[in-house]
């Protein structure tokens, strides 16, 4: 696993836009390879807490996660949401938990949020069980929520609270 680089664009281009992966997206289809280029080319401010990461296996990309803050709202600082893809060819061989445990580490060990939250179509069982593994709760499902194919699809929101919130002991 690692960062994104921009000559990573076109890879991440063909995964996010895979017939079988982009209809499990929130995203549009047909991001062009540029736009993921340009994304990739800004280097992330030192103090953000933003985190893409990469999955590979020898050279080809199988597999992007990422961790985002939820907004600039200063009560919302404790949030982060996360997305996460994978390549079907590679699904069950342990991509997306590997990407799942790199992003909580990363929530939990260094940054300390309290809450990690996603939205995921109500059908796509195989992402949920994966959510639920990690300790994600369910919270309320999403109407008629975002539009797949033609058709509007149901949402569920979920969650994750941190295991074991940092706190600080006196003299230890």
């Amino acid at each position: 696993m690692r960062r994104p680089t921009p000559d990573d664009g076109p890879a991440h281009s063909a995964l996010m836009s895979h017939p079988e992966v982009q209809p499990w997206l929130l995203g549009l289809p047909y991001v062009s390879p540029e736009a993921w280029r340009q994304r990739f080319s800004t280097t992330p401010d030192i103090q953000s807490a933003e985190l893409t990461l990469l999955a590979l296996q020898g050279d080809t990309l199988v597999g992007s996660a990422g961790l985002h803050p939820v907004g600039p709202h200063p009560r919302r600082r404790h949030a982060m949401s996360m997305g996460i893809s994978v390549l079907p060819q590679v699904q069950g061989q342990g991509v997306a938990s590997a990407l799942m445990s790199a992003l909580l580490r990363q929530a939990d060990d260094w940054l300390g949020v309290l809450r990690v939250e996603l939205t995921v179509f109500a059908d796509n069982h195989r992402a949920i069980r994966l959510y639920e593994r990690f300790n994600f709760a369910h919270e309320g499902r999403l109407r008629a929520y975002a539009l797949r194919e033609g058709r509007y699809m149901d949402c569920l929101s979920m969650a994750r609270l941190h295991p074991s919130p940092p706190v600080w002991t006196p003299g230890g």
